[in-house]
This record gives C-alpha cells, sequence and structure tokens, in this order.
C-alpha cells in the first residue's frame, strides 16, 4: 500500500488485515473458478473505503474448487502476520445441492486458521476464528461474483494460513481459548501503523470471554510488573485469571461496565498507577506523566520542606522520589492520600456503577497502598473459582 499516517512526528505506512486477504483470496479463487479464467490481481474495497488492488498468487486449479493465496502487508506496523499467504480455497455449490432457507455462502477455516473452544468470543464455541468483518467482507465479495457469472448455486470458501498455527504462539489466541491457529481479524480492513484501537480490541475481547465463562470480579494488570508481582506477593489470586490492559486503565474499566462486571481489582506499579491519582486513565508517557507533580504535591499539603520539594521534582523514577520521603518518614501519609484520589478517579470513570479497588507497589518498598474496597474484591476473586483468597 501507498497510504500513510503521521504519527509521533514519523510517516507510516497504511497495511491491510488478515481479513483483506482472505476476502481478496476468496473473491479471486471465486472469479477464477466460475469464469475458467486465472487472473494475476484482485481488486477489493475495505470497509475504510480505501481500495486495494492485490497480487494473487500460489493460483491452484480442478474442475470443482479453484485455491489462491494473498500476501499480507502489514505497513510499517510491527505485526507477526506481515508477509505470510493468507489462502482460500473456493468450491462449488451446485443449486439443487442447497438447502432450503440456508446458507448460499459457506466459510469455514482450514490449516492454521484457529478453533473457537470458549465462550464469549465473536464466532461460537466450535467455529473458525474468523471474525464478523471478515466473514462479512467475504460473503459479500463471493456474492457478487455469482452474480457477475450468473452462478444460481452456492460457493464454500475454507481459509488457509499454513504458518498459523506457529505464528499463534506469538498471540494472545492460546490464552483466550483459540487452538490450531490465528485468527482473521480487520474491522476496517486496514492496518493503521501502531494501531491502540488494535491493543484495546484484544484486552475487551479477553475481559468478555472472561464473563462470559462465569467471571464476575475481573483481576486487571498493566503488564508484566503486575504478574511478577501477583506471583510474589500471592493474595490467593490466580495469575491466569489476570487480564493485561497496557496502558490503557480508562478503556479496560469501560470495557468492565459495558460487559457487565460486578468489580475490577486493578494491580499495578506506582510509576503507572501514581496517574490515575490525577485522573490520568491512559498512563503512556506520550499522553501525560506527571508522577514526580503528583508525588510532590501531596507531599507539599502534608507540610513537606521545600528541599524536599525540589529534590523529588528532580528525580527520575518514581522509586527515588519515594526514597527522599521515606527518609522523611512521609512515605505512608502521602501513599495514603495518594490512594484517596486513585479511588476518587477510579470511580468517577465508571461513575461507581461497579465496585473497584486498587493496588499499587513498588519493586523497591513493596506495597505502597490499596483502596477501601480491596479485601472484599480479594475475597471474591478467590472465590470465584472455590478458591480461598487470603486478602
Amino acid at each position: 500500500m501507498e497510504e500513510y499516517i503521521y504519527k509521533n512526528h514519523k510517516k507510516l505506512r497504511y497495511g491491510y488485515t488478515t481479513g483483506s486477504c482472505a476476502a481478496a483470496a476468496s473473491k479471486a479463487a471465486a472469479a477464477m473458478l466460475l469464469s475458467g479464467k486465472e487472473i494475476s490481481d484482485v481488486e477489493l474495497m475495505t470497509p475504510k473505503g480505501i481500495a486495494l488492488r492485490l497480487e494473487v498468487l500460489e493460483i491452484h486449479c480442478t474442475k470443482t474448487s479453484v485455491s489462491c493465496a494473498i500476501r499480507k502487508d502489514g505497513g510499517d506496523d510491527p505485526d507477526v502476520t506481515n508477509g505470510i499467504l493468507i489462502y482460500a480455497e473456493v468450491t462449488r455449490i451446485p443449486a439443487d445441492e442447497l438447502e432450503a432457507g440456508g446458507e448460499r455462502i459457506l466459510i469455514d477455516g482450514g490449516r492454521g486458521v484457529g478453533r473457537v473452544t470458549k465462550p464469549g468470543l465473536e464466532q461460537p464455541v466450535g467455529a473458525a476464528a474468523i471474525n464478523k468483518v471478515p466473514r462479512q467482507m467475504i460473503r459479500e465479495n463471493l456474492e457478487a461474483v455469482c452474480e457477475k457469472y450468473g452462478w444460481q448455486g452456492g460457493l464454500k470458501a475454507v481459509i488457509s494460513i499454513p504458518q498459523g498455527e506457529e505464528l499463534a504462539a506469538k498471540t494472545f489466541n492460546p490464552r483466550l481459548g483459540i487452538v490450531g491457529g490465528i485468527s482473521v481479524l480487520g474491522t476496517s480492513g486496514i492496518v493503521e501503523p501502531m494501531s491502540e484501537q488494535a491493543l484495546i480490541e484484544t484486552i475487551r475481547v479477553e475481559m468478555r470471554q472472561k464473563l462470559a465463562n462465569g467471571m464476575e470480579y475481573l483481576l486487571v494488570v498493566p503488564g508484566n510488573y503486575g504478574i511478577d508481582f501477583l506471583e510474589q506477593y500471592g493474595h490467593g489470586l490466580d495469575l491466569n485469571d489476570a487480564v493485561k490492559c497496557s496502558n490503557f486503565v480508562g478503556e479496560a474499566l469501560d470495557a468492565a461496565v459495558e460487559f457487565g462486571a460486578k468489580g475490577v481489582l486493578l494491580v499495578g506499579h506506582i510509576g503507572k498507577f501514581v496517574k490515575l491519582a490525577g485522573g490520568i486513565m491512559n498512563t503512556h508517557s506520550h499522553n501525560a506523566d506527571s508522577r514526580m507533580e503528583l508525588l510532590t504535591v501531596h507531599a507539599a499539603l502534608l507540610g513537606a520542606p521545600t528541599e524536599l520539594l525540589q529534590k523529588m521534582m528532580e528525580c527520575v523514577t518514581t522509586d527515588d522520589a519515594l526514597k527522599y520521603l521515606k527518609e522523611a518518614g512521609l512515605l505512608k501519609p502521602v501513599m495514603d492520600r495518594i490512594m484517596e484520589r486513585m479511588e476518587f478517579y477510579v470511580n468517577h470513570r465508571t461513575q461507581s456503577s461497579i465496585e473497584l479497588g486498587v493496588i499499587t507497589f513498588s519493586n523497591v518498598f513493596g506495597i505502597l497502598g490499596q483502596t477501601s474496597k480491596v479485601p472484599d474484591l480479594v475475597e471474591k476473586i478467590g472465590h470465584q473459582k472455590g478458591g480461598q483468597a487470603d486478602s
């Protein structure tokens, strides 16, 4: 693709999704099957409104079916699927074999396309992990090819990704209960470089699935620091239950409310979570920092001397600032104030519609504080699977 976007002062090239590849390969295979002629490229209109012209590769024709492949292009987005081949094999279904009132277009997954084994995902248990929008793209393009060539019967498209099973280990699929390969994804058909939306959607999928599988209270951590903390300090919580939200604390809380969670326990390092005390719900440094400002202002409100405040403002890491607070005997009172503000802002984000708790910690000083509902939430999360949580 030669479409670009500017992010963080960089010119980045768009790509196209696995869903677009599957739809384009299906369209090309159907056109060759019904016309009897090979084609070298295929046009595809994406849901985003960007038209693609893609090279058709690996063509194989028989009397009853045609298969071909499209090479995935992730643009300038870091993507494990970049460059892989995505195949579609399309087979005729004679009109007299169509079931009355049944689907004219059948879509399934072959080798390297994952299978759904747990409820809560877009597709039902047992179905190929080909998401809603790619399925719609495949269906609409195959229907258009049938109309173009006057075919009154149906078509079956089987999507295969030979490298899919190997690549799945690098994705969230094993964690989500999708086995045997990767998913065919994409809501716009286009890969936007460094897309936050793609990561947010992954978080939403995992949360929705956990709730669909019987969990009512969610354990949410930004990343590996939170996981490592839980592993070390326990609290009776199962690490496998944790949802990683990266920097998107606000979006994770929004999803929890949307999907009907009763409560959320957030566990995170002070370097990220101190920002919650300022109402900053996207903790990436590109959006806001304010770590030292927040720690310093609460120390100032407790009467810390100017010399200490100046030292804190010059700190690079929160652990350095916490060291000065500890030496001055102010660590606990400052963290008590910080936790109160965290509690206020997370409840404000959800309009107090669910139970919320926050635990924050430091790799140097251990647990720094927790909000009022943490003990109840720890117990409820621990009991969800019949365990006995130690709060």
